[in-house]
């Protein structure tokens, strides 16, 4: 497949050729099944490609493949050879041309033939980015039109395709790769131009202080995007001149050397220059980058102002006031002052705001510190104003000022490092069996405390701690079906407190899982059950088990009926359904109606597997069409014999004869109350109980006065009395009637009450009219005897006018007596 016009090498190829045939057929395998084949072509593709190179001075020519085909003398079939290999093309980038420079020639074998016209698809061609390679229509020559760079595209696929003058496709399209081949035309580039770092004062040599990262742009697996680092200087030069050193090909910068001292040197500048060519500086391009390495305070000298205190573990705490003097016009952007904290904060423990009204800086803590990882902070804070500083002012823009702020230890409680913390037992686990040790840590690592151990929470007074150490042992037996086990954990909570001022105390949870055993026995399900006495497919119950432990230690169920007493098995028998359930019936024909208890032992899948003799209460009783018991059935499969039946009817017979009796005694006595009306029982008889009242008295005061003495009535002179008061003398005696007077005295007995009561001086009324009681001397009215019910006369009720509204209605009834 070479263009060349020296026959002897044109005869080389065609040996070659023919030996690759022959191989291929003493094979008889198919091209695409042969790794030989395979590697013959190649090697036919190598060599036709070296002769190509080494003795044509023309460019490399890549043919469309011919249609090998090979008759067979058996049955005519036709076998078609495998397409060559096009090798790819590699074209190097920013070639300087001339453009466009040609890179292959495309020919087909047909164009001896006929007139032939080539042409190029793809990305490169005509699609984007268009027209970076051509072909040449006639005589097939592909071209690049530019100069090609690698980070923009690396590679490109092209189809080239030969057409007749017709337009019809005389061969297949072939696919053409194009490879682009890395130069070293990028520089590495630094992510920043200038790297912040920090390092604590007095660190020790090997101590980690920052990382710079440069980046290349070409191929990183070649020499040209390999970068290696190395620092170029340090300023300023003390205590020596390389306190610090670069990993060449991390970019981690460490200390070197001890003696950083920020009271000194608090800050480095450090040049680091990045080179390709895995550092090569005769070949390889560099860039540079700026590192500043702060030195931060660790608190080896004393406080250069009063030290301002704050409490470890606390925010929103203003430690300290700044105070700045700004002459420009208060409360204007150029008065205004904007604090901010330089160094000696790495973490942002502290925050600078700015008091509106007197534009003091107020330092407050919004991160809480700790006394045990920082004593003191040396602050660096710069004030400046809102307003940039006007132009040509010979002045600093900004003033900085050292605050030192110390933290005050507390007294912190102690910490479980594991909260909760988590282990594995098997249930079972006898008491007096040590668990795990639950220690909590104090985080005051410079006072010395005690921390003491209690129990918080355990539901199930399981566990048992240490007072001292936090080891925790078991007081009882864990069971895992217990009440107190959720999801085969146990949580139990415990204390730990220390003896600091004031003491601290911290919680913590330890969950137990428990491993399941087989502990558990199965018990029979159900506890009872209702047979028919004879033998029938009804005659059946479903059995079944629970079982508290969990898989693999319960089911399968082994239900078996116990070989003792003998009459179990003689009349029933037991058969497995499945895994949980079996079936319970009747051996024989008939059995007597009545409750008998049919012992059944029941094995579960455990290793070693559990036992139980359980009892299940069947109900052997008389069944109608349908398999349900009958009423007489049902007695007599509850147990009552003929006795009992007769001991209940006698007993409700006594009952019955109780109530008749009962019922005839009240009919009784209600006869005889109608038979003797007159007979009234002595608690019933009213005549002889006569209540005796007080009489009534009057007047305008709200309560009715009894008389203070009655010496003025007592001194009186016989026979001069009011007859409107009640005599001063002894009351008549009434006559009492007899506890079991006859029925003829009673109209004697009444006759009698009445002429003693109208002989009887102190019974109302007195003088035909009511008599009330004394008033007393104060009464402002006058005696009510006085009063007349005539309506005639001479009184005048006009006066009622005067007394108000309330009195008007009054005042119209009565004021005009004339007109009515």
């Amino acid at each position: 497949m070479i263009c060349n016009s020296v026959k002897s090498f044109k005869l080389l190829q065609v040996a070659f050729i023919f030996l690759f045939s022959i191989i291929k057929n003493m094979f008889m395998f198919s091209v695409s099944q042969c790794t030989v084949c395979v590697d013959f072509l190649y090697f036919q593709i190598g060599v036709e490609d070296m002769i190509a190179r080494a003795w044509d001075s023309n460019p490399r020519v890549i043919k469309f493949p011919r249609k090998h085909q090979r008759s067979s003398s058996a049955n005519g079939l036709r076998r078609q050879k495998r397409d060559w290999v096009i090798p790819p093309i590699n074209v190097p980038e920013n070639s300087r041309g001339p453009f466009p420079q040609m890179l292959v020639r495309i020919r087909s074998d047909q164009d001896l033939e006929k007139g032939i016209r080539y042409s190029i698809t793809g990305a490169g061609a005509d699609q984007p980015p268009i027209d970076v390679y051509n072909i040449d229509p006639v005589h097939g020559k592909m071209f690049v039109t530019r100069p090609l760079d690698r980070e923009e595209r690396a590679s490109y696929h092209l189809r080239a395709h030969a057409v007749d003058m017709n337009g019809n496709k005389v061969e297949s399209p072939i696919d053409l790769y194009i490879y682009v081949i890395d130069m070293n035309d990028n520089r590495p580039e630094f992510q920043n131009q200038v790297y912040n770092g920090s390092v604590a004062e007095g660190s020790k040599p090997g101590t980690l202080v920052m990382q710079v990262t440069a980046n290349d742009s070409d191929d990183d697996t070649t020499a040209n995007g390999m970068v290696r680092y190395r620092i170029l200087s340090q300023t300023p030069h003390m205590p020596i001149p390389n306190m610090f050193t670069i990993n060449s090909e991390t970019g981690d910068i460490f200390t070197v050397a001890a003696g950083l001292d920020r009271e000194k040197v608090s800050q480095y500048t450090i040049i680091v220059q990045a080179t390709d060519m895995e550092g090569n500086l005769n070949f390889g391009l560099s860039n540079t980058a700026t590192a500043l390495i702060s030195v931060t305070d660790i608190n080896d000298n004393p406080p250069e102002l009063t030290a301002r205190t704050v409490p470890e573990n606390r925010v929103s705490v203003v430690v300290a006031n700044l105070t700045v003097i700004d002459r420009d016009q208060p409360h204007s952007p150029n008065w205004a002052a904007q604090y901010r904290i330089a160094s000696g904060d790495p973490q942002g423990h502290f925050l600078i705001r700015t008091n509106p009204v007197n534009n003091d800086g107020m330092v407050t803590v919004v991160k809480p510190v700790d006394y045990e990882q920082n004593r003191a902070f040396m602050l660096t804070v710069i004030v400046s104003n809102k307003a940039p500083l006007a132009s040509g002012i010979q002045s600093s823009l900004q003033s900085s000022a050292g605050v030192t702020i110390s933290v005050q230890d507390v007294n912190e409680p102690p910490v479980f490092p594991s909260n909760p913390k988590s282990i594995r037992f098997e249930e079972g686990v006898p008491g007096g069996t040590t668990l795990t040790v639950f220690a909590a840590q104090d985080p005051d690592l410079f006072i010395h405390q005690t921390v003491r151990y209690s129990k918080l929470s355990d539901p199930a007074n399981w566990l048992r701690i240490n007072r001292t150490n936090g080891q925790i042992t078991t007081m009882a037996v864990l069971d895992r079906e217990s009440m107190y086990v959720r999801n085969n954990i146990y949580e139990a909570t415990f204390l730990a407190a220390d003896n600091g001022s004031p003491p601290a105390s911290g919680t913590g949870t330890l969950q137990i899982h428990l491993i399941d055993v087989n502990d558990n026995a199965p018990v029979l399900l159900p506890k009872e059950a209702q047979v028919c006495e004879r033998a029938s497919p009804r005659s059946r119950v479903n059995i079944t088990a629970s079982d508290a432990d969990a898989d693999p230690h319960v089911g399968p169920f082994v239900f078996e009926l116990p070989s003792y007493p003998p009459s179990v098995r003689r009349n029933w028998t037991a058969s497995r359904i499945s895994g949980d359930y079996a079936q319970l019936r009747l051996r024989i024909p008939y059995l007597d109606a009545g409750v008998y208890d049919v012992p059944i032992i029941v094995s579960d899948s455990g290793n070693p597997p559990l036992s139980n003799r359980s009892i299940i209460k069947v109900k052997v009783c008389p069944c109608d069409d349908n398999g349900d018991c009958t009423t007489t059935g049902a007695v007599a499969a509850a147990g009552l014999g003929t006795g009992a039946i007769i001991a209940i009817l006698i007993c409700i017979i006594i009952l019955l004869t109780m109530v008749l009796v009962f019922v005839m005694w009240m009919k009784r006595r209600e006869k005889e109350r109608q038979a003797k009306p007159l007979l009234i029982d002595p608690e019933d008889d009213v005549r002889d109980n006569i209540l005796k009242y007080d009489e009534e008295g009057g007047g305008e005061e709200d309560q009715l006065q009894q008389p203070e003495a009655l010496d003025h009535i007592i001194c009186k002179p016989p026979g001069v009395r009011r007859v409107d008061e009640r005599p001063v003398i002894a009351e008549s005696q009434y006559p009492v009637r007899p506890s079991l007077p006859h029925p003829g005295d009673i109209g004697d007995f009444i006759n009698d009450g009445l002429r003693a009561a109208d002989n009887d001086p102190t019974a109302p009324p007195y003088d035909s009219l009511l008599v009330f009681d004394y008033e007393g001397s104060g009464s402002t009215a006058g005696s009510v005897s006085s009063l007349n019910s005539s309506s005639s006369g001479d009184q005048d009720y006009d006066y009622l006018n005067d007394w108000g509204p309330r009195f008007k209605k009054l005042a119209d009834l009565y004021g005009g007596g004339d007109d009515d």
